[in-house]
């Protein structure tokens, strides 16, 4: 992602460069991968992000050279399950009634829309977490924290959808844990390119580090050749 000059300018009056992580150890490098469920992905469900397949290649490309290279991937997967009653404010005046009850219906453990999209390769050894609410890291969300821990992790990686809401939510929240925590372009999605870049400016002019893919893949091996060389 190219950003504007001004926040190039200011990144780098904050941290002295614009990218602060010149490699990445996989074996304390987690892919999280949020809510690339049938329900945010796939047309006729009311939580669709229409952009969201075209990441699905990116998302299994990343998620393979990190496994290749010793890392850790984590599915995350959000679920209604109660939310009419644990997230009452959010289902009683955020959401139509239509729309909450869609939502509770759409976005059930039980349902399809639950389940990850076709088209994505998992893995054996990969983690699930399933999540309440938009943070996956926010207190009595899910167990993701648990999972990095006894992972060994310190950078986060994340990728999924939509980029504003559930992925930079729960980013915020893994840097304000000390989690050393990056936003993976091109593997992201939100419903407009607006609110996608809008969202990934805001994230690096005060939260972290964004980079694509193959910025990301560069700075596993070269840890792997520093690590081979050492």
């Amino acid at each position: 992602m190219q950003f504007p000059q001004w926040v190039v300018d200011r990144v780098v009056a904050r941290q002295g460069c614009l990218h602060p992580y010149a490699t990445l150890a996989p074996s304390r490098t987690a892919f999280v991968i949020i809510d690339l469920q049938n329900y945010y992905t796939q047309p006729g469900y009311l939580g669709e992000c229409a952009q969201a397949p075209s990441t699905f290649g990116v998302v299994n490309r990343l998620a393979g050279a990190l496994r290749a290279a010793g890392g850790h991937v984590i599915w995350v997967q959000t679920s209604a399950d109660g939310a009419d009653q644990f997230w009452s404010h959010h289902h009683a005046h955020m959401l139509t009634p239509e729309r909450s009850a869609r939502r509770l219906r759409e976005l059930g453990s039980d349902s399809e829309g639950f389940k990850i999209a076709a088209g994505l390769q998992v893995e054996a050894g990969d983690d699930f977490v399933t999540k309440r609410c938009y943070s996956a890291l926010v207190p009595g969300s899910s167990r993701l924290d648990e999972v990095l821990k006894a992972r060994g992790v310190s950078h986060v990686l994340i990728g999924g959808t939509v980029t504003n809401v559930c992925c930079e939510s729960t980013a915020r929240d893994a840097m304000m844990m000390d989690y050393a925590t990056i936003m993976v372009d091109d593997a992201l999605s939100a419903v407009t390119p607006a609110e996608h870049e809008q969202s990934l400016q805001n994230w690096m002019l005060f939260f972290g580090d964004v980079l694509n893919s193959e910025e990301v893949i560069a700075r596993l091996q070269l840890d792997a050749v520093a690590f081979a060389a050492g």
